[in-house]
């Protein structure tokens, strides 16, 4: 059987590049080519936003607008990319707060701390298929810019509530996406170059991207969507996981640092 790859493609074959091994060498490199960055305007995808945009040759951010209860990120992904000089679009997908239940949705009372009400073993701000949602549409929209790669924040410290944070479920995507793209499985890269880094590490890598400050101030983590009330590690309610994450994250950032 002849596969037709489109001219504009390059089939990449590394299929490894998002695991742990790898990420010291990814951060360490510079690429000839484009990508799509999934972008929240959070400490994540902002700290990967400012090292795509030295290490590629064009950056494109992709956010998504789900009915989130912290829409404010939304508004800081917009400052943040205008900050940066880097393009960005926002899709409506609204329609997922229609089909699925999550304390991160505006029109849920519940909040996101408490346990999710379809498995109790997994945090109610838990979205089901949100990334495979997100990351199929970046997929697509990375092949209708002729771009070769798809950049994702995903970190090891959504593991414990995150399935869809793990490098197996995206290097499983990332096969079925481009066997529907390209009848092959190479052809789309997806690189999640914080898989294995904390995200103190993360703060660190901010730093020596001299954009520790830059996080501090634009970035938007927190799922309640307090923006008023500014701490030592940035804006948020200071209860909800991902305030409490990046808490913590900060502090270890501040103790590592003092001893180096």
């Amino acid at each position: 059987m002849v596969v037709l790859i489109p001219k504009h493609k390059k089939p990449f074959a590394i299929m490894g590049a998002i695991l742990a091994k790898e990420n010291p060498m990814i951060l360490e490199k510079t690429y000839n080519a484009s990508c799509v960055l999934c972008f929240s305007g959070g400490q994540d995808s902002t700290t990967l936003a400012l090292w795509a945009k030295k290490a590629f040759s064009a950056t494109h951010l992709l956010a998504f607008d789900y009915a989130q209860k912290h829409a404010i990120e939304l508004e800081q992904a917009q400052k943040i990319a205008g900050l940066l000089n880097l393009p960005l679009k926002i899709l409506d997908v609204r329609f997922l707060q229609e089909i699925t239940l999550s304390a991160l949705f505006a029109n849920h009372p519940q909040k996101s701390h408490a346990p999710h009400p379809q498995n109790p073993d997994l945090p109610a701000s838990f979205v089901p298929d949100r990334n495979a949602l997100f990351f199929t549409l970046a997929h697509a929209y990375a092949f209708n810019l002729g771009a070769d790669f798809v950049l994702v924040g995903v970190s090891q410290q959504d593991y414990s509530g995150y399935f869809d944070c793990r490098a197996a479920f995206l290097e499983s995507l990332q096969t079925s996406l481009n066997l529907g793209a390209f009848g092959v499985p190479e052809g789309i890269t997806f690189l999640a170059p914080f898989m294995q880094m904390s995200k103190a590490q993360e703060f660190g890598l901010a730093r020596d991207l001299g954009g520790l400050d830059f996080v501090l101030e634009y970035t938007h983590t927190c799922y309640e969507g307090v923006r008023g009330v500014r701490h030592a590690y940035g804006y948020g309610c200071g209860v909800c996981p991902a305030c409490q994450l990046r808490q913590a994250a900060y502090q270890e950032f501040l103790e590592h640092y003092k001893q180096n």
